[in-house]
């Protein structure tokens, strides 16, 4: 899930549909809704978010150090015209990319996994044996033979395997995929997805790479 952060509506609109339509769950808030919302959200919901887009807003450098504070997730900043100064001013202030506008939502997603990677010591692809998970938005390859999945089903393995370290809950990821506030589909869509995934999984590489356990979650163990 990805947040964005503007005063003006139709900048969050904008991005939030341009997410949307790449596949990815998204959420926008104005400075003042998002400062509100990061300091009350569970922290299951901070953890689900995979990337912070600041547009235009009041106080720029000081909300990127009340994310800090709240999620370790990529902070990448929309620069509406070129200016050294304030380019200097954003990393100084822990923002970790800076790009100028128009920019595409896959290159903000290939930004944010860029930096993800840096942060976690993280190679692309991720190999686990035969596997191979990319983040780019190319299908997995087993045996170099390319495992084609649908969209939602390559965003849980990807996220898996991102966060192999730890246990995902299945709100956790639900959030990731769906976002925080979709209400339009019910949480249990997760199990559904999981089991397809998972049976393709076992039928290429004749054994398991996700361990489930109830009530837990679920880890990408390669």
């Amino acid at each position: 899930m990805y947040v964005v952060v503007d005063h003006r509506d139709a900048v969050i609109a904008g991005y939030t549909s341009g997410f949307a339509r790449e596949g990815f769950a998204s959420m926008g808030f104005c400075s003042g809704e998002f400062k509100a919302w990061l300091e009350t959200a569970p922290d299951e919901d901070l953890a689900s978010v995979q990337g912070f887009l600041l547009g235009d807003v009041d106080g720029r450098t000081s909300v990127s150090q009340v994310i800090r504070n709240h999620s370790r997730a990529p902070i990448i900043a929309l620069s509406e015209e070129r200016c050294l100064d304030q380019t200097l001013e954003l990393f100084s202030a822990g923002i970790d990319d800076v790009v100028r506008k128009p920019v595409h939502v896959r290159e903000i997603v290939a930004r944010s996994d860029a930096v993800w990677r840096r942060v976690n010591d993280v190679v692309a692809p991720a190999t686990s044996g035969r596997l191979q998970v990319f983040f780019d938005g190319r299908d997995p390859m087993v045996d170099g033979e390319p495992l084609q999945l649908p969209r939602r089903e390559r965003h849980i393995l990807e996220y898996l395997v991102k966060n192999s370290a730890r246990r995902i809950t299945k709100t956790q990821l639900f959030n990731a995929i769906y976002g925080v506030f979709n209400d339009d589909v019910d949480e249990t869509v997760i199990e559904g997805h999981m089991s397809k995934l998972r049976k393709k999984l076992r039928q290429r590489l004749g054994h398991d790479v996700v361990d489930a356990k109830r009530f837990m979650g679920y880890r990408f163990v390669g």
